[in-house]
């Protein structure tokens, strides 16, 4: 009762060809996304001694391709949400 959950990221998954032009569609829009871990960990540079390649963890070098990170916070509105919908909605209906 003394607590809430504080939401941190809300995460889709987007065909790779189409994340961009997504993003790009929703940012005309004025609605922000991210695009958290592009480079999976174990690509990055700071575990390349870790010998990792491409491929060894395909699931989270799919992630990196395809998610996309949509507005979140514990102030959102109902409208915001239903906008944020709307808008990935009528993207795709195109």
């Amino acid at each position: 009762e003394y607590a809430r959950h504080v939401y941190h990221l809300y995460v889709i998954k987007v065909n790779s060809n189409n994340r961009d032009e997504l993003q790009k569609y929703l940012s005309e829009n004025e609605i922000a996304t991210g695009l958290h871990y592009p480079i999976p960990l174990h690509l990055q540079e700071c575990f390349g001694n870790l010998g990792y390649k491409k491929g060894a963890m395909p699931n989270s070098e799919t992630i990196a391709e395809t998610g996309l990170s949509l507005p979140i916070f514990p102030e959102i509105t109902k409208e915001q949400l239903s906008y944020i919908s709307d808008k990935i909605h009528s993207f795709f209906k195109k």
